[in-house]
């Protein structure tokens, strides 16, 4: 178990082994803490998630559950590979669970999360991403492919009729209550659009989450550019600046603190 302490208030971190990072957080993300890591397409986040378990298992020992909705486990070892990274060994050595749960066919999802969670152990949590989850339950109604539908639920309380943002505030709150009930130091991933006032897709996870880490894919003078900014992170001191980062082959994200800006450049 990591225990690197806040020179603050004395809370427990969990570095995510990402350096300038783990700067930007002093020490790391507090534990139990969770956390929503959004951003456009291109910015790494599977990536973010992918080496914060491979690190929290090689370098601390700690397990970590990987739950996709998306990408399928095959595509998720492929990915690994092109980093060096071997999680089929570390499935071996049982320091990591990769699960793929396809929402769309009626999975499920907030029961099977609670299962594998109590199973494994984890000490770190990977969700990704969000945005399927949230988008499977507002898009359908049809209870014959979706067991367990969580408007239906919120319906059958009430007859007075619920808005979507009301039915997924009500979800993404079930599913945080699940995993608050494990003290592991979750990371859910969000689709961002490009232009939004927003921090996530479903504009609500960003007030229930304990932090949020916004990653952006911008053009600086004819070249591309990969910032991500901290704007959230409770029971701790961090930057709040855009720190530009890298996504580096057989290495991962590489995050360059001593060059933070505190205005985005666009």
């Amino acid at each position: 178990m990591v225990e690197n302490l806040s020179k603050n208030n004395l809370i427990s971190k969990v570095p995510t082994g990402i350096k300038g990072l783990d700067d930007a957080l002093n020490g790391g993300i507090p534990k139990g803490n969770i956390v929503l890591l959004s951003g456009g397409c291109g910015t790494g986040k599977s990536t973010f998630c992918l080496q914060y378990l491979v690190n929290g298992a090689k370098i601390y020992n700690e397990r970590g559950l990987y739950i996709s909705t998306e990408q399928s486990k095959p595509e998720i070892l492929r990915a690994g590979m092109q980093f060096g990274w071997d999680l089929e060994n570390l499935e071996k050595k049982n320091l990591l669970k990769i699960v793929y749960f396809d929402i769309v066919e009626g999975d499920d999802f907030l029961e099977k999360v609670h299962d594998n969670v109590a199973q494994f152990a984890p000490q770190r949590i990977v969700i990704d991403s969000l945005t399927t989850f949230t988008d499977s339950i507002l898009v359908s109604d049809d209870s014959e492919k979706k067991p367990y539908t969580f408007a239906k639920v919120v319906t059958s309380v009430s007859p007075i009729p619920k808005s979507e943002r009301i039915i997924a505030r009500a979800m993404l709150y079930h599913l945080i209550r699940k995993l608050r009930l494990f003290n592991a130091t979750v990371i859910m991933t969000s689709e961002l659009p490009e232009k939004t006032d927003f921090l996530s897709a479903d504009e609500i996870s960003e007030f229930i989450c304990d932090g949020v880490i916004n990653t952006y894919f911008l053009g600086i003078e004819g070249a591309n550019s990969l910032t991500l900014r901290i704007r959230k992170m409770r029971y701790t001191d961090h930057n709040k600046s855009y720190i530009p980062y890298s996504i580096v082959s057989n290495k991962g994200i590489e995050v360059d603190l001593a060059n933070a800006m505190d205005v985005l450049m666009k």
